[in-house]
């Protein structure tokens, strides 16, 4: 079989309107701006406005995307969410957004991978666009992490903000878009980053409200440790897939979750700093969302030139890893 291409044709983002400075988490919690700024990189994060919800800010991005690609929601043949904050459980964001977007000839489903999700996605629509059995997909990675965040833990409360981002995936020469990927769960250390109280094994009840187990838990010390690892690793693994080396690379776009992260992981991979986009200082760790707003930033303000190699790497909750090597076709 011939596999065809598959590049990005759309591409858009949202954030809430909202913003949270850390002199505002300074009057919630035991911390300082300068300690905020030192030990992860951030200053501000968005949160979404009472009375919304995750696919909210998905079908805003949706809505870009797609008028970027200049093709109409109901010409979409798939929809791909990337979440781990649905609106409900069930159904899924791509089912609330394929109503919401007035897309009913798409099929729909969500991917829970976390940080991951926006490489997920992309990865997972192009085995369907690559194998010629779908010509339109819509990828929506988004997170509403304010809505699971444990404000009385001054050590997780001061990283999150919530953001959505959306990309249309169609078909191209096979040189084009998607060039490599690669992908690695390492499920031992899924107890370091998780909600404990959230499904079957220990459903949400008093005690587990009382004990905020509810929410979003995270041993920081041991992610960092891994993620430094394990990233350099996922990214090469993912160039050797395209046929390209670190220094073949335009831009790389990280999981945004600490500055010392993207640091250090540029420092393993031999890439200047000033390759590596950072949009932490005003977002924050947006989950899902992150690596997308860095890519928009880059694209919006003209950085991103045509034939530009990007690679994507991102780490999270599973303990999963992904990247994706993409030659830039806009």
């Amino acid at each position: 079989m011939n596999l065809r291409g598959c590049t990005i044709t759309g591409f858009g983002s949202h954030v809430p309107d909202r913003v949270l400075t850390n002199a505002d988490l300074e009057k919630i919690v035991d911390t300082t701006d300068e300690w905020i700024v030192v030990h992860t990189g951030i200053s501000e994060r968005r949160v979404i406005e009472d009375g919304k919800a995750t696919s909210d800010l998905a079908v805003e991005a949706a809505r870009r995307a797609l008028d970027d690609a200049a093709i109409d929601a109901a010409d979409l043949q798939l929809i791909i969410g990337a979440t781990i904050t649905a609106d409900t459980v069930f159904p899924s964001m791509s089912a609330v957004l394929e109503h919401k977007l007035g897309a009913n000839r798409a099929a729909t489903f969500d991917l829970v991978t976390g940080c991951t999700g926006f490489v997920d996605g992309i990865v997972t629509a192009a085995q369907f666009i690559r194998t010629g059995a779908m010509d339109r997909i819509l990828v929506v990675a988004g997170d509403a992490l304010t809505r699971i965040t444990n404000w009385s833990d001054r050590s997780t409360c001061v990283l999150f903000g919530d953001a959505a981002t959306a990309a249309v995936l169609q078909p191209s020469e096979p040189d084009r878009g998607l060039l490599g990927w690669a992908m690695d769960t390492q499920g031992f250390a899924g107890e370091h980053l998780c909600i404990p109280s959230s499904g079957s094994a220990w459903p949400p009840d008093e005690k587990a409200i009382a004990e905020n187990a509810t929410k979003l838990y995270m041993n920081g010390h041991e992610i960092f440790k891994m993620a430094v690892r394990g990233v350099p690793d996922i990214a090469m693994q993912a160039l050797d897939k395209a046929g390209l080396s670190s220094a073949d690379v335009d831009w790389v776009i990280m999981h945004q979750a600490n500055q010392r992260i993207l640091d250090a992981a540029a420092d393993r991979l031999d890439i200047p700093h000033d390759r590596v986009i950072s949009v932490l200082h005003k977002f924050g760790n947006t989950s899902a969302a992150s690596m997308g707003l860095a890519l928009d930033e880059i694209y919006q303000d003209g950085r991103l030139k045509k034939d530009d190699i990007v690679l994507l790497v991102g780490f999270g909750a599973g303990f999963c890893l992904a990247g994706a090597v993409l030659r830039w076709d806009k």
